[in-house]
């Protein structure tokens, strides 16, 4: 049911990445901050989108398929353009690397292991590496028009390496188990 609450709220998520991204492409400082506020809001509806479909009890099988994609799309566009921009470091651009690599692995073995009709149940740890990007990512839409006395770019880049990390780690166990479904005959 595409009209439903939990369905609107991830199609929101989507439908507010054009909006991040032509952020980009204009001047001033103040317009990072909207950046950051679009980001966040999208956020936000991550958490509200699966929290609403559970109590109401309306989960969908459209909603299972959109919210991971709407993540992942949310993610690797703001990671892209940052490092198209020129707004992560040389060195930051590998913890951005390391995630997007993760994300098509998983989508990937997720695609696979549905065929099998094995599902992946998404682990504690996975979602503290998605509140890591979560954080790290408005933190380096406003980036260097942050105040003075906030050093929002290395905040933002420490938070990104956490977050790769973590999805270093949650994408082996998840590959690990995976790999059960592929070697079996």
């Amino acid at each position: 049911m595409l009209t439903s609450l939990p369905n609107l709220l991830t199609l929101s998520r989507i439908l507010v990445i054009p909006l991040i991204v032509a952020t980009f492409y204009i001047p001033g400082g103040s317009i990072r901050w909207i950046a950051c506020a679009l980001f966040v809001a999208a956020a936000i509806t991550d958490f509200f989108d699966g929290y609403v479909a559970r109590r109401r009890n309306i989960v969908s099988s459209l909603g299972r398929f959109l919210d991971p994609i709407a993540d992942k799309l949310l993610v690797a566009s703001v990671l892209l353009m940052l490092t198209a921009f020129h707004r992560l470091t040389q060195i930051a651009v590998l913890p951005a690397l390391v995630i997007l690599l993760r994300e098509i692995l998983v989508s990937g073995l997720r695609e696979f292991l549905a065929e099998l009709r094995v599902g992946m149940p998404v682990s504690a740890l996975a979602k503290w590496k998605t509140g890591l990007q979560m954080t790290a990512l408005p933190v380096l839409l406003v980036g260097d028009q942050a105040p003075s006395w906030l050093p929002a770019q290395i905040l933002g880049e420490i938070c990104l390496w956490l977050a790769a990390v973590a999805t270093l780690i949650t994408g082996w166990d998840y590959l690990r188990a995976g790999l059960k479904h592929m070697t079996e005959p």
